[in-house]
């Protein structure tokens, strides 16, 4: 039951989010058709940070004042911009399609649910343990469904790992270190810290030739501003209001729809047995994620 001292914005939060997110796998993988992946994510998080900047200077709002506050703001946006979206986007470059990776991320909660409380030396129920089989085993029917239209690759495995190995360490550590901060400065820093671990990469590996067209525009402005600004302030603001496994149990709707959205942008099919890899997955999630507050002790 939500608390009547919660402003509107912050109940309708989680919609808004899931739409979000989900909308911007399949969003990623239109504007990789035009740039490399470490070059798209710099001109991504580029753009934040002009959009930004007016802004603060504007609005001037409080930034850290010691250097451990700058930190942890860093590691945040290292883990949850760099790591997580720049495997992601490599994993897209292998052949994942938009579902399967949104597959892989909905791991990320029953991940959650078991480090959470194991990272506090705290027992992990044995439903959290089924949760993560049956996340697994939804995973499995996933890819080995869409196997029968374009074959995994070891790389786009290996990448998606990754990839939800750095938005679950992100949402850990902004549970444990994070600090309430100013949207604005905490993008700022965030986006800069991205900015700054995924520029090199670009400039050592990839050409970064650019084809611009109308459609990378639309691509880039919904990264910037639907993905970048919007649902990532939104979630950071859920996990600072809530529990994190609570928070990160969203993530469970994002499969269906960037399937959906996949489908719409891209063409990309879903037979029959992935959705039922979906409804495993979330069930492994519903059941990962449940308070067992009424056991005895």
């Amino acid at each position: 039951m939500e608390s009547p001292s919660k402003p509107i914005w912050l109940i309708l939060a989680p919609v808004a989010f899931t739409l979000l997110w989900a909308g911007g796998y399949a969003v990623a993988k239109v504007g990789l058709q035009y740039a490399e992946p470490m070059t798209l994510l710099s001109m991504r998080f580029g753009a934040v940070l002009i959009l930004l900047l007016p802004l603060y200077l504007i609005l001037r709002p409080a930034l850290p004042k010691r250097p451990k506050d700058w930190l942890h703001l860093a590691v945040v946006g290292v883990l949850m911009q760099a790591v997580y979206f720049g495997f992601c986007w490599w994993a897209f470059k292998t052949g994942v399609s938009a579902g399967v990776l949104a597959i892989f991320m909905s791991l990320q909660p029953i991940l959650v649910a078991v480090l959470a409380p194991w990272l506090a030396r705290e027992r992990v129920s044995w439903k959290r343990w089924l949760g993560l089989l049956l996340g697994l085993g939804g995973v499995l029917i996933v890819i080995l469904a869409r196997s029968t239209i374009t074959p995994p690759t070891l790389a786009g495995i290996v990448f998606s790992l990754l990839g939800l190995l750095g938005i679950t360490s992100g949402v850990l550590y902004e549970k444990r270190f994070g600090i309430s901060y100013h949207p604005v400065v905490s993008n700022l820093v965030q986006y800069g810290a991205g900015l700054f671990a995924v520029l090199p990469i670009a400039y050592f590996t990839e050409t970064m030739a650019v084809k611009w067209t109308g459609e990378l525009m639309a691509a880039l402005a919904y990264l910037v501003i639907g993905n970048s600004i919007l649902a990532i302030s939104l979630l950071l603001a859920m996990i600072r209001s809530g529990e994190v496994a609570r928070v990160s149990s969203l993530m469970f709707l994002v499969p269906p729809l960037a399937a959906l959205f996949g489908w719409w942008l891209l063409g990309e099919a879903m037979p029959p047995a992935a959705w039922a890899g979906m409804a495993l997955a979330a069930l492994g999630v519903s059941i990962a994620i449940t308070r067992t507050n009424r056991r005895a002790g």
